[in-house]
């Protein structure tokens, strides 16, 4: 074939010309590995691997940012930071997409509703979503804002994609299941925090849309109690996937 054109993102693309449409989409190669995790041993497929790294942004996991604000103990919420600095770099060489996936509102906050505002502003006195921060006037969860970026120490790279969230799962009301779908990818890594809400909340949905699960335990935490953080383990490998960390990847990718 001749003169064809290309409509759309591999591998939910197109060839066109005047005449024809090919609408076969190529496959991607597969990338095949074994990877352990705490229930069972799993064949994967990089190349229909992404990982999604949550909400590790200034206001969850800063000093200075909201959480912090309204007394929130931020240290857990940091402990991923360097077991991702070391794991990110390693899905990049063998081209697994890296997805940020923060919360970051509209300015008007017009999609967000009464009872999400009431969260953490239940008296409406206090500093909520879109409002400045006393130390440094960001706005709280607001997409472009210091408060919605990712933390300083983590990188991020021109290929990697950024996905604004709204609600403790980044499925609703945002763009990334069309991603994901565009891309090819099935299984989905999950990373960040905090392990019980955002990055439970998308595990879960993910799950009912169809996508395999895999938690990264040491690339994940939680500022809420202990108990919150054994019960999400627990219902990852009885209900929604399964759990591994981010060495037992390295090692099934260098195996592979």
């Amino acid at each position: 074939m001749q003169n064809f054109r290309t409509l759309g993102v591999a591998p939910n693309a197109w060839a066109v010309n005047a005449e024809i449409a090919d609408i076969t989409r190529p496959p991607l190669e597969p990338k095949p590995i074994i990877l352990a995790t705490e229930t069972k041993t799993l064949r994967l497929d990089l190349a229909k691997t992404a990982i999604l790294v949550i909400d590790m942004q200034n206001d969850f996991c800063h000093p200075d940012g909201w959480l912090a604000h309204i007394g929130v103990d931020v240290t857990p919420a940091r402990t991923p930071i360097n077991p991702l600095k070391s794991f990110l770099p390693e899905l990049r060489k063998v081209n697994v997409p890296i997805i940020w996936l923060n919360w970051g509102n509209r300015p008007d906050l017009l999609n967000i509703s009464a009872g999400l505002r009431h969260v953490y502003n239940s008296t409406g006195d206090a500093v909520g979503l879109g409002d400045p921060l006393p130390k440094n006037n960001a706005k709280v969860l607001m997409a472009g804002s210091w408060a919605a970026a990712v933390v300083d120490e983590l990188e991020q790279k021109p290929e990697d994609i950024l996905v604004d969230k709204y609600r403790m799962s980044g499925f609703w009301d945002t763009a990334l299941d069309s991603i994901l779908r565009n891309l090819g990818k099935t299984t989905l890594l999950f990373a960040g925090v905090n392990a019980d809400q955002c990055v439970m909340a998308t595990l879960q949905d993910a799950n009912f849309l169809g996508y395999d699960c895999i938690l990264v335990k040491d690339c994940t935490a939680t500022t809420s109690p202990e108990y919150c953080w054994l019960a999400t383990l627990y219902n990852v490998k009885q209900c929604f996937g399964f759990v591994t960390d981010s060495q037992a990847i390295l090692k099934a990718i260098n195996n592979g």
